[in-house]
């Protein structure tokens, strides 16, 4: 894979809805530090979107050069956005080579989907007993524009907004700190699905988010922390954790970007 490819920073997604608070939730969550600036979040924003809809593939080198002509910034900030991709586990500072995205291993792929679903088991409570009319309108928001991702065709889109999905749920259970494991979580498997999903599989099945909101409807806890875990079993049961494939272009990935 070259790595003198370039990636074009994004711009604002068309189709917006109300269901985006939950959007680049790990930027969002993470106190700035200091020197921290506008740019530093555009750039790990755009990673994080990027890795999350499948577009930027585990092993893409991203060369520091290429951010600079692009944001028109110094390569200390440049570093200082790497540094916290690189704390949030979506890339990893290699010597000799720089930054690449992250390539969890068949092993590491199994703990952090355990460590998902532990997760998800104690949002799904929350989310229930937290519910009131405007939140459960936002978890129907964003099913809707998941739908019309897939009912359009855009697989990145709907892989995205299926990830966001997820991040949503742990947005309105209204721990902090559960938030932000899980919007880590999602970046995480998002890299491992890239890494080993089987050619045409989804990423998540709408029709279990579908019954999943109406069972948070209903109250029924018991049941919507059943099928979470099944959900999210299914997602891992679909994944060849033996046989990774092969690498994409940066500049492909990223050429709608």
């Amino acid at each position: 894979m070259s790595s003198t490819t370039t990636a074009r920073p994004q711009g604002k997604r068309k189709g917006a809805n109300p269901a985006e608070p939950a959007v680049h939730a790990i930027a969002k969550d993470a106190p700035l530090k200091r020197g921290t600036t506008g740019v530093d979040m555009r750039i790990h924003r755009a990673v994080v979107n990027a890795v999350m809809s499948h577009r930027l593939p585990p092993g893409t080198h991203l060369g520091e050069a290429d951010f600079c002509e692009l944001y028109q910034v110094s390569r200390t900030t440049v570093r200082k956005a790497l540094q916290r991709l690189a704390h949030d586990h979506i890339i990893e500072l290699r010597p000799n080579r720089g930054a690449v995205i992250a390539s969890p291993t068949p092993e590491e792929a199994r703990d952090i989907f355990a460590a998902r679903r532990a997760i998800e088991r104690e949002i799904m409570p929350l989310v229930i007993r937290n519910a009131t009319p405007a939140s459960l309108r936002q978890i129907r928001a964003a099913l809707e524009a998941e739908d019309q991702a897939r009912r359009t065709g855009d697989r990145a889109a709907w892989i995205r907004l299926g990830g966001e999905f997820h991040i949503l749920l742990a947005e309105l259970a209204g721990n902090h700190v559960l938030r932000r494991f899980m919007a880590e979580l999602v970046s995480r498997c998002s890299l491992i699905i890239a890494l080993y999903e089987t050619p045409g599989a989804p990423m998540c099945g709408n029709d279990e988010h579908q019954d999943l909101a109406t069972l948070i409807e209903q109250g029924n806890i018991d049941e919507a922390t059943h099928l979470i875990e099944h959900h999210l079993l299914q997602i891992e049961a679909r994944l060849r954790l033996d046989t990774p494939h092969k690498k994409v272009n940066l500049a492909e990935v990223l050429s709608d970007f």
